[in-house]
């Protein structure tokens, strides 16, 4: 199973970000924009009147250069140079989409999937845990939808979780010196009734300190009757999201192996192995 698009975060935190348009649709994009932090300017690189006071006084305190010439300016970086955009947003105009092509920029063309070089998903904010949802442009209403239920499912207070648990990095590497053993053990911790399990009650302050956990490790069978991921058992699933490495047979689908960790070793191989190496290795079987 190929990936339609790869899924990333980018910090456009004073950084220019072109958007044409107008009416709802190009506010709702200048909104998101200002939220994260970017400067929103149009397509010669001048920049738009912020929708909101805070966001006017970020802009007005940054540098500008004057080089693209009289009455066009764009954010400066710190050594003076000029930064271009390098994203836009384009409502309803399928020419500037061309243009901004042309000149290297990456188009996101609202209600145009056709026309995008990438995709807005829909955001769930638990900062500095961040949710997003993409369809690939098929169904902004199912990314929407989907949205709503993560809304009611994720803590108001997740965020505080994650930054208990970046303070503790430390003392988590003092108690599970073995990368594979650490990873195991939060694993554990965040698991569905684990000290740590983030659809939990862990307060304003969570101590997301080092637990006991009873870390998996050696060789691990598994035996699957169904081809389908979706009829892997809690447990399946779980061992192949902490697994070192995947050892299989032949026959098992490429959508079972998915599963695992993106970084985790695929082996297959005739038959289980007798000794996998350090760290938790689960071999997996069709019957």
């Amino acid at each position: 199973m190929t990936l339609a698009s790869l899924p990333l975060f980018v910090s456009l935190a004073g950084r220019p970000v072109i958007l044409i348009g107008e009416g709802e649709a190009a506010d709702a994009k200048r909104r998101l924009l200002e939220r994260a932090g970017a400067v929103v300017v149009d397509e010669a690189g001048k920049p738009l009147p912020s929708s909101t006071t805070v966001h006017a006084e970020l802009v007005e305190a940054l540098p500008f250069s004057s080089t693209r010439g009289e009455g066009e300016s764009s954010p400066s970086t710190s050594s003076g140079r000029t930064e271009e955009a390098r994203f836009a947003i384009v409502v309803d105009d399928e020419a500037a989409v061309a243009r901004l092509r042309a000149r290297g920029v990456l188009v996101n063309a609202v209600d145009r999937p056709d026309l995008c070089d990438f995709t807005l998903p829909a955001i769930v904010d638990r900062a500095p845990v961040i949710v997003a949802i993409g369809t690939g442009g098929a169904s902004a209403g199912l990314a929407a939808a989907l949205r709503q239920r993560l809304e009611a499912l994720l803590p108001a207070r997740l965020g505080r979780l994650a930054e208990g648990l970046h303070a503790a990095r430390g003392a988590w590497r003092a108690r599970y010196p073995e990368a594979g053993d650490r990873r195991r053990a939060i694993g554990a911790a965040l698991a569905p009734g684990g000290a740590l399990d983030p659809l939990g009650e862990h307060g304003e302050a969570p101590d997301a300190g080092p637990v006991d956990a009873a870390v998996t490790a050696g060789i691990v069978p598994l035996k699957l009757r169904s081809a389908d991921p979706d009829d892997l058992t809690l447990r399946e699933a779980r061992l192949l999201a902490q697994a070192d490495r995947v050892t299989h047979r032949p026959g098992v689908p490429r959508a079972i192996l998915d599963r695992a960790r993106a970084d985790a070793a695929r082996i297959e191989c005739a038959a289980p192995p007798l000794d996998a190496g350090p760290g938790l290795t689960v071999d997996v079987e069709m019957l």
